[in-house]
């Protein structure tokens, strides 16, 4: 990443606006712009690189999912998982060759241990993301101290609240927890604030439009369903808002589920065996030139589960990434067959 331009001390107070007392209240129009971090990041200029809204960098556009590598997902990508050790090696191949985001959760198993154990040593040149999934304020604190804890280190650079978080308590319940988050951002424990989510995008959207944002995680793959449910057309129209406020907002903002967790990755040979293979071997590519294309969107968070991940991913970054006609309808061929699978069809339409 390029060294931002504001730099100060390294646990020095971060403020994304004077949050009123009535937190609701606050507009884009009265926010100021979150100040960059104070550490320099270099990057092995391996991929494309992008602006990543008001964080003051620029980041590569491949960043490392942490939800495809822990013991708990399995079945759900399609893989069975290399061992600990192998894990903890993969992601730190992932940053030798240019990966510096690395995004994970509280909720993710083992995944803030192995990446804490695979980055630990050049923490200063990477971003770090976690998650809360708390619904309680006075549980807040816990859930960050215990993600440091697990990383083994003594701030991140973004701390979000948990998509399913806003699914349950919508708008009026994150704000409080936005509050808390604020205060612990002010002692230095995480730099940026921001939220992620697969669904419920209405209400999303109304966090996003108060411009206190940081960063956005948000489901925009090609196809179009979250962790456990499909969009509704309605849903489609409120996640395309979402993107669009943030970067009005300047927001950064970082896709995720880009190859439809199960869709268009490992499990696809799962989903529809009878595939053409060499059709099959391009979904993916095709699949993240889809998201890549808009860019308005900074970063890629690819789930990655096995060491080859990484290098398949880099040979699509590091080819030409234009979104052509031919992968609009290889996408399209797939997702008409998986959309009519037992497996999706049984998910929830939101």
């Amino acid at each position: 990443m390029h060294q931002p331009t504001d730099t100060f001390g390294r646990r020095a107070f971060l403020k994304a606006g004077a949050l009123a007392a009535a937190a609701t209240t606050v507009r884009a129009e009265d926010a100021a712009p979150a100040k960059a971090a104070p550490k320099p990041i270099t990057t092995a200029k391996t991929m494309p690189e992008r602006r990543f809204g008001r964080t003051g960098y620029s980041m590569p556009v491949f960043g490392h999912g942490g939800s495809a590598m822990f013991k708990g997902d399995i079945a759900y990508y399609g893989v069975e998982l290399p061992p600990l050790e192998a894990r903890i090696a993969m992601v730190r191949d992932g940053y030798e060759k240019g990966i510096r985001y690395f995004d994970t959760a509280r909720i993710y198993g083992e995944s803030e241990e192995i990446m804490g154990a695979a980055l630990r040593d050049v923490r200063e040149n990477v971003f770090i993301a976690s998650k809360a999934m708390v619904a309680e304020v006075d549980r807040v604190r816990s859930s960050v101290e215990r993600s440091l804890e697990a990383l083994g280190m003594d701030y991140m650079d973004s701390m979000q609240i948990h998509g399913p978080i806003i699914e349950r308590l919508g708008y009026d319940g994150c704000m409080p927890i936005y509050e808390e988050l604020a205060k612990m951002r002010d002692e230095g424990l995480f730099r940026f604030i921001g939220i992620t989510g697969h669904s419920r995008f209405e209400e999303m959207y109304k966090l996003i439009d108060t411009g206190l944002l940081d960063t956005l995680l948000i489901e925009f793959g090609y196809f179009h369903k979250g962790y456990n449910t499909r969009h509704s057309d309605e849903q489609v129209a409120w996640r395309e808002k979402c993107v669009a406020r943030a970067a009005e907002v300047d927001t950064g903002v970082v896709a995720m589920k880009v190859l439809g967790a199960w869709i268009y990755s490992h499990n696809s040979k799962n989903l529809i065996p009878d595939f053409d293979e060499e059709k099959r071997a391009r979904l993916a590519a095709a699949a993240i030139r889809h998201v890549l294309a808009d860019e308005r969107i900074h970063i890629l968070n690819i789930g990655v589960s096995l060491p080859e991940d990484i290098n398949a991913n880099l040979t699509i970054l590091n080819a030409d990434t234009t979104y052509t006609d031919d992968d609009k309808a290889l996408l399209a061929e797939f997702a008409e067959r998986a959309y009519a699978h037992p497996m999706v069809q049984e998910l929830k339409v939101v």
